[in-house]
């Protein structure tokens, strides 16, 4: 197994010290329930043929399907994958969702094919996973440089291939072929919420508080955009190049514009005089929320000491490692982890499937309050945990989801018959 997943089961040893739980629900839950790569042979533009490696994890269903991304990035491998669907499993059992974890991706850089070849590629690997995905079974998802578009692909290559429409198969679809409304900002909605149902005891105010936000994509924006609609003063923001920092603070629809105008935040509108700062710097950089929505492994041994915010909301996967999550407790820096921070994303694709399943359509309201109403009250049971059993949120998170999780194993029966 690899160093990044052998990090993440780390979290399930920790949790479980501190559960009455069957030795089988572990050893059940130490390796993935069914994996699968292949090699997708993709016809280019200029008549040649290229091979990409396309992987599928799916970990554990005793809750139900497995659900997860499928990302597109050069640095795609099994071990990722793998890791990736590992923190699915906890996510959705977070958010007590019927599923269980998976996850997928290809190694590609997007930004060298074409249109054509990526909605090639995007076909290419429904037919290869077909039989490993299904509505009932596994139900992909966007990631990292996927979309909507790419998931209409996928899914009028999967309904090609069984021979009737399955919207059911995939979420993150674009509304005309059954996509939910409410999907494009739910991930940093849902960060947003647990936040500001947590400033109380996190002692954080929207008047006196500044955010620094690493990345700038869709969930980095949206929960820029929320939270300073609310009052918090967005002090710092980053794209793959560098960051925008100015402490005076800076207006997130402003900055979204610029960028998508220019390609760049350089220059971007800031209410001071703002400042490209490197996004190593802006990890470091002194504020009250940091708000990591970037890549893995962005908090690590070697910078968690100088991390200066008092709180790091996770809306990436996986930005802090453990040895990093060891020095910032000891400096009493809260973290609201990621399987909680950012399941929001993960619920509404959850709205999504059901409302195919049903052929029956929610409006944005009814998205939105149900939303709140399972971020919210799991926010504030993780944190009861944490204060109850005096562990850290991280620790908490995990003891409630592998809670939830122990239960449905045992529900399916963890004894040997012959046991005595």
């Amino acid at each position: 197994m690899g160093e990044m997943f052998n990090k993440a089961r780390k979290r399930l040893k920790t949790a479980a010290k501190h559960l009455d739980i069957d030795p089988e629900v572990i050893e059940k839950l130490r390796y993935p329930k069914e994996t699968l790569a292949a090699s997708l042979l993709v016809r280019m533009d200029d008549g040649s043929r290229r091979v990409f490696k396309a992987f599928r994890c799916r970990y554990d269903d005793s809750r139900g399907p497995t659900k997860g991304g499928i990302r597109y990035h050069p640095a795609v491998n099994m071990d990722e994958v793998m890791t990736l669907a590992f923190w699915m499993t906890f996510k959705c059992a977070v958010a007590n969702l019927p599923f269980g974890g998976g996850k997928g991706g290809v190694a590609v850089d997007v930004h060298k094919l074409s249109r054509a070849e990526l909605e090639r590629l995007s076909r290419a690997y429904v037919k290869a996973f077909a039989t490993f995905i299904g509505p009932d079974r596994d139900i992909p998802a966007p990631d990292m440089y996927t979309n909507g578009m790419v998931m209409g692909w996928m899914v009028d290559e999967y309904s090609s291939i069984v021979g009737y429409p399955s919207p059911a198969v995939i979420t993150g679809k674009p509304i005309a072929l059954g996509g939910s409304v409410g999907r494009e900002d739910a991930t940093g909605r849902g960060g947003y919420l647990v936040l500001r149902h947590l400033e109380k005891e996190l002692r954080l105010s929207p008047e006196r508080s500044r955010v620094i936000v690493q990345g700038f994509g869709n969930v980095a924006f949206w929960c820029a955009k929320l939270l300073a609609a609310d009052g918090y003063r967005i002090c710092g923001v980053s794209d793959s190049r560098a960051g925008l920092y100015d402490p005076d603070g800076m207006d997130p629809d402003a900055v979204l514009d610029h960028k998508a105008k220019t390609g760049r935040l350089d220059g971007a509108p800031t209410k001071g005089k703002g400042r490209i700062v490197s996004n190593a710097d802006l990890l470091t950089t002194e504020c009250d929320v940091l708000v990591p929505a970037a890549m893995e492994n962005q908090i690590v041994e070697e910078n968690a000491d100088r991390v200066a915010a008092s709180v790091i909301l996770e809306l990436a996967n996986g930005p802090t490692t453990p040895a990093a999550d060891e020095i910032l407790n000891k400096k009493g820096v809260t973290i609201i982890p990621d399987i909680l921070a950012n399941a929001g994303g993960v619920t509404v694709s959850y709205f999504e499937w059901v409302q195919n399943k049903a052929g029956f359509y929610w409006g944005l309201e009814e998205v939105q309050r149900r939303l709140k109403d399972i971020m919210v009250p799991e926010a504030l049971r993780i944190y009861a945990i944490g204060r109850d059993r005096a562990v850290d949120l991280r620790t908490a998170a995990y003891v409630h989801a592998l809670d939830r999780i122990g239960k449905a194993i045992a529900a399916h029966g963890t004894k040997s018959f012959f046991a005595g």
